[in-house]
């Protein structure tokens, strides 16, 4: 049986810091490909995209706790009893969890029952979103039916995963896609090189406005027309907003400015009482969560944008931030660390500055050298922009997953190779 349609599987669904889903998902649907979703999670999230809108794929959500479903786990259980895959399942599912004895690994066997049974005969092939928990659900989901699945892996994933689990999943796995030449190397590392490729995510064009004909020349030294900084990301330990919140606050007094930073996060609480014992609560605001029309607002009027993403305490890392390529669309001057996939788009001195990771004070030399020369500022902003028309656009990336999957829905279904 061919796969005529595709499952694409996701932590979450909707969710407002992974653009880069929701623009792969619908450059993929208006292409043509019939794709339905499976999500492990339900949104947490008001606000959606207008992108969300405009997909058109049914939604599925397993059950997030097996606990509340219990009925809906219990008949995906009993149904995976029957299936030949069963046997090959468990014991994959047992050698995991003698490595991994946690409630999680026990959840995704659940929620596989449950996807394995639910899922219609017609979605012969599951296309995964992370390398991590997701993959975990769909490896035993596709071992139970004999469906052929492949994956993109993107940050956390790929550096909070242990080798054991990688190399096993990706032995499994047709094939495989990454966001970044950094992560790439990681995966090759512990597969067949030839079966990881790097896919950057890019940014669509189409969805931006051209970027502003011209800014205002703030240089901060009037009080009455600060210059304007902005970041956007998840207030969590790898974004590195704790430095950034000390590198603003030793910015010279002469130098005036105002910071606003869009996101949520489990750190954000501590963010705030951080600029407030800094004493720069008034010169900062943090807006939360916002859809992406007022986060282009936001770009188009500021004069610079900062990212001072690190490797946190567990390992986790960036791949290389969607809202870097949004801020370069909007022709903004980027401050940002020489970490992760970051260096692969922004050339230091070339597109943007880029500091060392956790460096706080370099940090803060970089954003008073720019704030105050808004000539440099344009030229930054201007290459950042050059580049990410002419290389890192979205189309090259989907052209490749296009034809990637096209094939996968034009071949028999694949026995997956045991490990």
């Amino acid at each position: 049986m061919t796969a005529r349609r595709i499952a694409v599987v996701v932590k979450g669904y909707p969710r407002l810091s992974e653009t880069f889903i929701a623009q792969e998902i619908l450059a993929l649907e208006q292409r043509g490909l019939e794709l339905e979703i499976w999500s492990l999670r339900h949104p947490t999230e008001r606000a959606v995209h207008p992108m969300h809108k405009a997909i058109k794929a049914r939604v599925a959500y397993l059950p997030e706790y097996l606990y509340e479903e219990p009925l809906r786990v219990l008949r995906g259980a009993v149904w995976s009893l029957s299936q030949k895959g069963f046997g090959p399942t468990i014991r994959a599912f047992w050698r995991d969890l003698k490595r991994d004895f946690t409630a999680n690994r026990v959840r995704r066997l659940g929620q596989a029952f449950v996807m394995a049974r639910e899922m219609p005969e017609d979605v012969r092939h599951l296309h995964v979103h992370y390398l991590h928990t997701p993959a975990s659900a769909v490896r035993y989901a596709a071992l139970l039916t004999g469906r052929s699945w492949t994956f993109s892996a993107h940050a956390k994933d790929i550096w909070t995963t242990p080798d054991w689990e990688k190399r096993e999943k990706m032995a499994e796995a047709l094939w495989g896609v990454t966001c970044t030449a950094h992560g790439a190397g990681n995966l090759r590392s512990l597969s067949q090189p030839e079966r990881v490729s790097l896919v950057y995510h890019g940014l669509d064009l189409s969805r931006f406005p051209a970027p502003p004909e011209s800014r205002p020349v703030r240089d901060g030294s009037d009080p009455l027309d600060p210059v304007r900084i902005v970041s956007v990301g998840r207030a969590v330990a790898k974004k590195g907003f704790g430095d950034l919140i000390q590198a603003l606050a030793a910015l010279p007094p002469d130098l005036h400015w105002r910071f606003a930073h869009v996101g949520g996060g489990e750190l954000l609480n501590s963010l705030k009482k951080q600029a407030q014992e800094a004493g720069i609560a008034d010169k900062v605001a943090f807006l939360g969560s916002k859809a992406q029309p007022d986060i282009i607002a936001l770009l188009r009027e500021a004069d610079l944008f900062v990212l001072p993403s690190k490797e946190a305490k567990s390992g986790d890392r960036d791949g290389l931030p969607n809202v870097i390529m949004e801020a370069a669309s909007q022709g903004l001057a980027i401050v940002a660390t020489d970490f992760a996939g970051i260096p692969e788009f922004i050339r230091n001195d070339v597109e943007g500055q880029l500091v060392p990771p956790g460096d706080w004070e370099a940090l803060s030399n970089a954003l008073n050298l720019l704030a105050r020369d808004p000539e440099r500022r344009k030229a930054f902003g201007a290459a950042a922009f050059s580049r990410l028309r002419r290389e890192f656009s979205m189309e090259g990336g989907i052209d490749e997953l296009e034809a990637r999957l096209r094939a996968v829905t034009a071949n028999p279904k694949r026995e997956p190779e045991r490990v």
